[in-house]
């Protein structure tokens, strides 16, 4: 899932201002579904959250009774001194903006710029074709499929990178058809499974390509809230495309029970992950998804245009038909067979030659994950959010916005979504006094939350200046 987009975001709206700070502490606790076993900030995590002590003892939603901006400001910092990730930060290119796009475009890490150097003037200048066996070139895609494995739950094996998102849900969604065709499952073979379903509040591109699948295999496409799928199932069902957070909103969907539904139903799943990967756990072997894709140029930090993945399960990657076949994804690529055979693994989703640069760019950003848990990350995301909506019901002047975000975790991805009027040139506002989020038409203002380098201060700061920004309009 890209960026932009249509269809309004469900979910409840609540006024933000005044009495509002309630807003941002109804959180939910231990057993939260998108942490894992352990609360936010739980036993053994060391992560910030909702009742650490850093926060006091009045909680998140209690700094505007303890002294107002001051109160905040020193809260931030009391936060920020006890939060084990923060020496990620200095592993990234920043300066004094509060970046708060990262859902749209991660900052770029140091190290990057270092690495492509050496491949330019190194592998390619130097070793040039060599490089696509000395170099390691020829492996990357599954090679770095690996490294993003553990961000999204998946074992070894099952990722490869390469394309766009929008090529790898054509892919993913052609061959989760297929493969509800093929009797599997305990599907007869030739079981006339003739129906698509897809988000309703997907992006474009998702519905877009979904449609011409279905098109090109005789499928009824038919739009579902995510909510609703499991009343929508039926035996004409072949797959389902969901994204598991809302580009727009910030809904988290229920991966685990959507994909139980979808299996009952004899049907397979197709899940984007752009909104979630590198921001929350996703659990992709532990919940039997059958296919993901995703980007990596948001929380992953991979760079502008950086390389997709998709995920095969992997006791359906024998099955697995792509309607791509390109001649790396075949058995001897360099045997130059006029038929084609697939490769074994995740392999076999490879099309063309691999995008080398932008490649090894995404490979030498994901280091900045070495050693870090994403339970870690989601539970600074959840204290991150829960810090800000407590600064946007202080700092703003009362109805001028509305959260369009959930309030509880389990429901909550890592952005927060206010709707506001003159939601445009407020964003524009906030950009020329250097807090950076983004606007989408027609009134909503988006703030991503990358828990590896933004900081709690930088939040009070950023809700402060929109309060200002909105003041000053009429």
């Amino acid at each position: 899932m890209s960026e932009g987009g249509a269809g309004p975001v469900t979910g409840e709206a609540a006024a933000v201002g005044g009495a509002a700070a309630g807003a941002a502490a109804g959180a939910a606790g231990s057993g939260d579904p998108a942490v894992g076993d352990a609360a936010v900030g739980g036993a053994g995590s060391g992560a910030l959250a909702v009742g650490d002590p850093a926060l006091g003892d009045v909680g998140v939603a209690g700094a505007v009774a303890e002294g107002g901006d001051a109160g905040l400001r020193g809260r931030a910092a009391g936060l920020d001194a006890a939060d084990p990730l923060a020496d990620r930060r200095a592993l990234f290119a920043l300066d004094g903006t509060v970046y708060l796009d990262g859902n749209s475009l991660g900052a770029l890490p140091e190290a990057v710029p270092g690495r492509i150097a050496d491949v330019i003037r190194r592998e390619w200048g130097e070793l040039r074709i060599r490089s696509w066996d000395e170099s390691g070139w020829w492996t990357a895609p599954e090679r770095i499929g690996d490294l993003i494995a553990p961000l999204v739950g998946a074992a070894p094996g099952q990722i490869v990178v390469g394309d766009s998102t929008s090529v790898n849900i054509f892919k993913a969604v052609v061959g989760a058809i297929r493969l509800a065709r093929a009797g599997t499952d305990g599907n007869p073979a030739g079981t006339a499974r003739d129906e698509l379903l897809v988000d309703a509040s997907t992006f474009p591109t998702d519905g877009y390509i979904a449609a011409s699948a279905a098109r090109m295999t005789g499928c009824e496409i038919r739009a579902v809230l995510p909510r609703d799928v499991p009343q929508a199932l039926g035996p004409r069902t072949a797959a389902v495309l969901l994204n598991h957070v809302d580009y727009r909103g910030g809904r988290l969907h229920d991966l685990p029970s959507l994909t139980r539904a979808v299996r009952a139903a004899g049907a397979y799943t197709v899940w984007d992950l752009c909104h979630s990967a590198g921001a929350l756990p996703v659990g992709l072997d532990a919940h039997g998804v059958d296919l993901a894709v995703g980007c990596t140029y948001k929380y992953l930090n991979g760079g502008p245009g950086s390389p997709a993945y998709l995920y095969v399960r992997r006791d359906l990657q024998p099955l697995f038909d792509s309607p791509l076949p390109g001649w790396t994804g075949h058995a001897e690529p360099f045997g130059m067979h006029r038929g084609y055979t697939p490769g074994e693994g995740a392999l076999r989703g490879r099309v063309g030659t691999p995008e080398i640069l932008s490649a090894l760019a995404l490979e030498e950003a994901l280091t900045v994950w070495d050693g870090v848990a994403i339970e870690e990350v989601r539970a600074k995301s959840l204290a991150l959010t829960d810090f800000f909506l407590e600064c946007v019901a202080r700092y703003v002047p009362e109805g001028r916005v509305e959260v369009m975000t959930p309030a509880a975790h389990h429901e909550r991805g890592s952005q927060i979504a206010l709707r506001c009027a003159d939601a445009e040139p407020v964003m524009a506002g906030l950009i020329a006094r250097g807090v950076v989020g983004d606007f989408r038409a027609p009134d909503t203002l988006r703030f991503g939350f990358t828990p590896l380098y933004l900081s709690f201060a930088e939040t009070e700061r950023a809700a402060r200046i929109l309060g200002e920004v909105l003041a000053a309009r009429p």
